[in-house]
């Protein structure tokens, strides 16, 4: 948990820092990538990190993350220019990747599903600390201090972080596998990734959309992205499985994952910036501003943590949930320019509890529905479409914001408010249409009893 605190830390407190940084560096269109690079890089590497700790265990792979998180962020912190800081955070993500993932890995190993319910509350209330402290934090360094303090703060953190995980790690039952490493598969997701981002980030900007460069790199993204696919189903040991999604349960699962943190890492970057260029707060609030959003989507995965051990028909919480999360990122694109703090703060407050209940479920779900063999499989492929959705999500909803100038000098005062307005009242709503589609595959997802123990039963295994 205090390994991931950092991984978590670190994507909140950036956000409300992001228009000080763009101010201080320059290059405010390569704004979205100081957050989608570093889902990148985690993307690519979180299956990596599943089958390493197979091979070496646990605890030496999450001590290796650790150190390079803790490089990335000295990096960031000395970055001169836009550039080299989202270089050092591309570093940051391959440490950060690791450790999301193995946290949530050791977690399936010392836990049976039934009680893993359970355990996500650990999860969930690390999400929720880092949560509270990243946006305050964020903003308040960025206004009164440095923006490189954000990343100074991992230091400290990072060292009782590797105290802790080295010393009480070794007590970790071991249970190593061979496998081989996919890194073809890994070089071919960084590769379509980054250019779909450039994409995004040039196309409309600093290009038109029907310039050559901007048209090849949507190409290459098309061409990378088919090559991924085509090298899963013909590699030895693949970087996502596909035998896994053949699973009833897990396809649909990481579909609605993939729409859900589509939203929710966009709406946690992006509404900061909501809060600065269109209600007119200083950096400091707007950072206390996103507290709301994080804390009611962390205690909505508390309750439903709590409780899907207790009730026969666990999905009913996002049953609840996801339609009330959609109604109030609807309610937030037709007032945008309209709305006071306070009540942009209620209808987010209600956004973010019924968003909360789809991750606990989704991770139970998934866990619940594959052999323990699969278990670590399962698990990185979930992260992996977590970071990927996270990436994309940062990057697409970054190209819309942006295409309306904010963050260029000037904007987001004066009659430029009902510009950056306009601009939130078209993400918001692509936001809704993306928890729609989230919903639909949720309602889909096959709804299976949790099993009491940790070994499956035969016919358990049949069933996957």
């Amino acid at each position: 948990m205090l390994a991931m605190f950092l991984a978590t830390l670190d994507s909140t407190i950036v956000a409300p820092a992001l228009p000080t940084i763009g101010a201080k560096l320059g290059g405010a269109a390569f704004l979205p990538w100081i957050v989608s690079v570093y889902f990148l890089t985690s993307t690519a590497v979180t299956p990596l990190y599943g089958k390493l700790s197979d091979i070496h265990g646990r605890r030496p792979v999450i001590l290796s993350a650790l150190g390079l998180f803790l490089a990335g962020s000295v990096a960031c912190a000395l970055s001169p220019n836009m550039i080299a800081l989202i270089l050092a955070r591309a570093l940051q993500g391959v440490g950060g990747g690791g450790l999301i993932a193995l946290a949530q890995t050791v977690v399936a190993d010392v836990a049976a599903p039934r009680e893993r319910a359970r355990y996500t509350v650990y999860i969930s209330t690390t999400w929720a600390t880092s949560s509270v402290a990243g946006p305050a934090l964020g903003g308040f360094f960025a206004q009164y201090l440095s923006w490189t303090v954000i990343f100074w703060l991992n230091l400290p953190l990072g060292a009782l972080a590797f105290v802790v995980c080295d010393r009480l790690l070794r007590h970790l039952p071991q249970q190593r596998r061979p496998h081989r490493l996919d890194w073809l598969g890994g070089a071919l997701v960084v590769g379509a990734t980054v250019a779909l981002n450039l994409m995004l980030t040039l196309g409309g900007g600093a290009l038109p959309w029907s310039s050559p460069a901007v048209i090849g790199l949507g190409v290459a993204a098309l061409a990378l992205g088919a090559a991924f696919v085509f090298h899963l189903s013909r590699a030895p040991e693949p970087l996502i499985p596909p035998a896994i999604f053949a699973n009833r349960v897990v396809d649909k699962a990481t579909l609605a994952m993939f729409f859900g943190m589509l939203v929710y890492v966009s709406a946690t970057v992006y509404l900061p910036i909501y809060f600065e260029s269109v209600l007119r707060l200083d950096p400091t609030a707007s950072g206390l501003g996103l507290i709301v959003v994080l804390g009611a989507s962390t205690l909505g995965s508390n309750l439903t943590g709590l409780n899907l051990p207790k009730l026969k028909h666990y999905k009913i919480m996002g049953y609840v949930g996801l339609p009330i999360a959609a109604l109030g990122l609807v309610v937030l694109s037709a007032l945008a320019y309209r709305l006071d703090f306070w009540t942009a703060e209620a209808v987010i407050l209600v956004y973010g509890l019924g968003l909360g209940a789809l991750f606990p479920t989704l991770t139970v779900s998934v866990q619940n529905a594959v052999d323990p063999r699969d278990m670590g499989a399962a698990t990185a492929t979930l992260a992996f479409v977590r970071s990927l959705g996270s990436a994309l999500g940062v990057a697409i909803f970054g190209a819309v914001i942006f295409a309306y100038g904010l963050g260029e000098p000037g904007a987001g005062t004066g009659a430029d408010v009902a510009t950056s307005a306009a601009a939130f009242r078209t993400a918001f709503a692509l936001m809704a249409g993306c928890m729609a589609v989230c919903f639909g595959f949720f309602v889909a997802m096959e709804e299976r009893p949790l099993r009491g123990e940790i070994k499956a039963a035969a016919a358990e295994a049949e069933l996957v």
